[in-house]
């Protein structure tokens, strides 16, 4: 059985070198428009933004190696100040602040979302990059803050909009998958004929 990761690789990359990078930068730029779509959420210094999804989705849809290398991809556009972070903030300063743990967190969960959806498990994984995130996340506030503080603003108010995220990114990928003759063989994996 394939998944799309080892589609793309057998039918579109065929071990090019020069695709590999067109698709991590592609990749690292969706991150960075996903940041954008923020919408600032009261009582939290979080933002409520579709970067999660994204990292995701790359790290499902490229598999665990480029899924990872598009994110540290994005941290080092944003460190060097572009503004590619939520809002449009951009600068190393990002990478110390209050959602440090997050930022940092993309490129290990998109590995663990890629690696998952490697063996058959695209939506399985989407869900453990999902709680990569919110530990990296969680710990770093609660560095700053207090543990529960940092649940009570850097979690709580996240959970169900991540969760509605992940089930329509999901629900897309099973939809693209039967649309190019792919089928689904078990609830929570995303197979190939």
């Amino acid at each position: 059985m394939n998944t799309i990761p080892r589609v793309l690789n057998e039918r579109v990359i065929r071990g090019s070198g020069v695709t590999s990078v067109l698709l991590v930068v592609a990749a690292s730029g969706i991150i960075a428009l996903s940041a954008q779509v923020a919408v600032n959420v009261p009582f939290t210094p979080v933002p409520l933004t579709l970067q999660p999804v994204a990292v995701l989705l790359v790290g499902v849809v490229l598999g665990s190696r480029r899924g990872a290398a598009a994110a540290m991809l994005y941290l080092l556009e944003g460190a060097s100040g572009m503004p590619v972070f939520a809002q449009a903030h951009g600068g190393a300063i990002w990478l110390i602040g209050l959602t440090a743990g997050y930022l940092w967190s993309y490129p290990f969960a998109a590995f663990v979302a890629g690696l998952l959806s490697e063996r058959d498990w695209a939506r399985s994984g989407m869900f453990a990059g999902l709680a990569v995130i919110y530990a990296a996340g969680w710990s770093w506030l609660a560095v700053l803050t207090t543990p529960q503080n940092a649940f009570t603003a850097g979690v709580v108010p996240f959970i169900g909009a991540d969760i509605v995220k992940i089930a329509i990114a999901s629900a897309a990928l099973t939809w693209s998958g039967g649309r190019l003759g792919r089928r689904n063989d078990a609830p929570g994996r995303l197979s190939l004929p």
